[in-house]
């Protein structure tokens, strides 16, 4: 619960392990991987992840584009493209879905992590602009259970988009102990995901 989830869209399987090998060395969580477009609809609404990756090409009528067209009409989660190839036309309607960066193949997993790293970042700056800035005493005025400095020291890096290896570097604590102050912090937050902690946060500093 307390890691990244993130969906692979990837119609060659090695690849797909692949990348599903990169994220779990990198602390995030693999929510599905899916071959088809029709397998990756299905997954996004059995559980949404906090991240997504689709490849452009997926040897279907539909492709990795319209999955990202869906995505940005009932999802608010950056994703990236996975590219080969691509033609001038095919490059231009992707890049009107907005993707958060693309990951041109063949591609290493150091490559892969920046990608991920900035994508994360540039849509948390780009969602908070109009939000005001975390504070602890207004968020713990609509809590139960108020989040503890430290606590709120890790869901303010995790509102700015820091991937969780981030967090425990800047805060200089073990990768164990960023768990557990996630899982509190989630807990009193009441919810499961790095998206709905994000969505909630936005609200309680807008009300």
């Amino acid at each position: 619960m307390t890691a990244i989830k993130v969906l692979i869209v990837e119609d060659e399987p090695l690849i797909a392990r692949n990348i599903a090998m990169y994220l779990r060395n990198n602390n995030f969580e693999v929510s599905a991987i899916a071959h088809d477009p029709e397998e990756a609809l299905f997954q996004l609404r059995r559980q949404p992840p906090d991240f997504a990756i689709l490849d452009i090409n997926l040897e279907s009528e539909r492709d990795g584009i319209e999955l990202a067209e869906h995505i940005n009409k009932t999802l608010f989660i950056p994703f990236v493209f996975l590219t080969s190839y691509s033609d001038k036309e095919t490059l231009e309607r992707a890049k009107k879905t907005s993707p958060a960066g693309f990951i041109v193949k063949p591609f290493n997993e150091q490559t892969l992590y920046a990608t991920i790293e900035i994508a994360l970042a540039n849509h948390a700056t780009q969602a908070n602009r109009h939000v005001p800035e975390l504070v602890l005493d207004k968020l713990n005025g609509h809590l139960l259970a108020p989040l503890t400095e430290r606590e709120f020291d890790v869901v303010r890096l995790l509102y700015a988009g820091k991937t969780n290896q981030q967090i425990a570097d800047d805060l200089y604590i073990a990768m164990n102990t960023l768990k557990k102050h996630i899982n509190n912090a989630y807990f009193k937050l009441d919810v499961n995901s790095r998206t709905t902690a994000v969505a909630l946060l936005r609200d309680l500093m807008l009300r």
